[in-house]
């Protein structure tokens, strides 16, 4: 993956943007932008490629499976492992605060950053580009996760497990709420009667319900349940 080499900008103040973390503005005097506007565009065009491939790809699947599958490809879990490979955390401005609490590693500033350069991308060069880069990157995951017929989102995987066991159904409750507006970061627990089974953390809270039944799950299949306190 690391040798893929980057599709190259027209406009390198495009390229430079997308790796502007918004802590690094207090400290230039250089006139930039921050990533986010790039970013919310990146989200959405990522999106877009990954349902039309997966669409094209497999065309025995419904919408319920295509939907699992291509949350498995976007979520920030996944942006971030891509991001990681591409070594996009060395690229990054950040501030000297976000650089000691080692932000080049951060799962979300990652995941934050392939979004940016991805959004980029597309106003520099169209979404044919886009899709070629992410025909190389990031959609060949989509086979990996059919073979191993991993496509299940957790939460379905865990409600299938409760059912099983006459048990009701799971109960997803936010437990914490942290950081500004603009980069929430939710913690919500997967409750089976009464009982918290799994904690997960995500920026949205469909991707904190997710990590919280990854939880759940490996707990249920190790036997270890966490009581609530």
């Amino acid at each position: 993956m690391s040798a893929i080499q980057l599709p190259k900008f027209k406009n390198k103040q495009l390229l430079e943007q997308s790796f502007v973390h918004r802590s690094y503005l207090n400290e230039t005097k250089k006139k930039l932008s921050s990533n986010e506007r790039l970013e919310f565009l990146g989200d959405s065009v990522i999106s877009f490629v990954v349902s039309q491939y997966l669409f094209n790809k497999y065309p025995a699947f419904d919408e319920g499976v295509l939907t699992n599958l291509r949350s498995l490809l976007v979520n920030t879990k996944s942006l971030a492992q891509v991001a990681k490979e591409l070594n996009f955390g060395s690229l990054l401005l950040l501030s000297k605060g976000e650089e000691e609490s080692k932000g080049r590693q951060n799962q979300s500033l990652l995941a934050d950053s392939f979004e940016a350069f991805t959004g980029a991308l597309f106003l520099d060069q169209g979404i044919d580009v886009v899709s070629d880069f992410l025909s190389k990157v990031l959609l060949p995951k989509a086979d990996i996760y059919v073979k191993n017929k991993s496509f299940k989102d957790p939460k379905s995987l865990l409600q299938e497990k409760v059912q099983s066991k006459k048990q009701n159904s799971p109960v997803y409750k936010v437990i914490l709420e942290q950081g500004p507006a603009h980069a929430k970061i939710f913690t919500v627990g997967a409750f089976i009667d009464n009982v918290l089974t799994g904690k997960g953390e995500g920026k949205s809270k469909q991707e904190a319900e997710e990590s919280a039944a990854k939880q759940a799950l490996a707990n249920l299949k190790n036997g270890v349940e966490n009581k609530p306190k």
